[in-house]
């Protein structure tokens, strides 16, 4: 009876702790001023890759050096970000010195995947999202909903919480959601410091949002 009791004490002692982590992490956004901050950037197949691009576009030099997250299935968007990468240092011959990563994970998602399936295949991605992410330990993450995401956002987002490095989320919810949130929308609502939509029906549905118009 006695073990139990202490069992149970113990269970609840480390219950109140991880909620006062969470509560901390989530509150917190202080970022300390530095020239320079390292980002990880979450690109998906088609229009996820080309959105986050253009964003990255008008960013400056000082976000350095860049990782990329891929699925490990995407060579599109590998393309696409060597292309880009390629480009800005044609375009400004100081981007040539500016380092920049591509890195790889399994999909979260297939297309037409089963959604009970999905649930498997997530928690595999994100058993893999995580050495990356406390390898990398970006100052910040930007994504704007591809499934590959919600890994890396979690992911994130625990090395906070084990106390390693806050890291800040900032998702950008893409053009073509218009009043409602994409699924990785909804899932990471929550863990992003910064939520930015482009239409007013959602700043409207979500008040803690940030809308700051067409963005891309």
């Amino acid at each position: 009876m006695v073990c139990v009791v202490i069992l149970a004490a113990a269970a609840g002692a480390v219950a109140v702790f991880l909620i006062l982590r969470i509560w901390v992490v989530l509150r917190s956004r202080d970022v300390t001023p530095r020239e320079s901050l390292s980002i990880l950037v979450v690109a998906g197949s088609g229009g996820h890759t080309t959105e986050i691009l253009r964003l990255l576009g008008s960013l400056s030099n000082a976000y350095s050096p860049r990782h990329y997250v891929i699925a490990d299935t995407d060579e599109m968007s590998a393309n696409k970000i060597n292309c880009f990468e390629l480009d800005r240092a044609d375009r400004d011959p100081s981007n040539m010195y500016t380092k920049y990563y591509i890195h790889r994970i399994p999909r979260s998602r297939e297309v037409q995947q089963s959604w009970p399936s999905t649930v498997f295949t997530t928690l595999h991605s994100m058993w893999l999202s995580f050495p990356l992410i406390h390898r990398v330990k970006p100052d910040l993450v930007l994504c704007n909903g591809p499934g590959t995401c919600v890994p890396i956002c979690v992911s994130a987002f625990l090395l906070g919480i084990l106390g390693i490095k806050k890291v800040i989320i900032v998702y950008v919810e893409s053009i073509c959601r218009v009043e409602t949130l994409s699924m990785s929308g909804k899932i990471l609502f929550h863990l992003s410091d910064y939520f930015i939509v482009q239409w007013p029906a959602l700043k409207e549905k979500y008040p803690k949002s940030v809308y700051l118009g067409r963005i891309v």
